[in-house]
């Protein structure tokens, strides 16, 4: 039901290791937290990029969205 989505911003970013150009890269997110702010609900999600046959993780990032009704 709601009417307003907003993309409200990263709150921690980090970018762990390059990724070389024609890399293959996959993404994986989780929400972890849903909180009541005024007017809507705020969403966090840990996300993590990852490059195919490499061990460390390219990007690791928290988001946070917010849906108003």
């Amino acid at each position: 039901g709601a009417t307003t989505r907003v993309n409200y911003g990263l709150d921690k970013v980090r970018f762990v290791s390059p990724v070389r150009v024609g890399s293959r890269i996959r993404m994986q997110a989780t929400v972890v937290a849903v909180t009541e702010v005024a007017g809507g609900w705020q969403l966090g999600v840990d996300q993590v990029i990852e490059v195919e046959n490499q061990s460390k993780p390219v990007v690791v990032a928290h988001s946070l969205y917010r849906f108003y009704a």
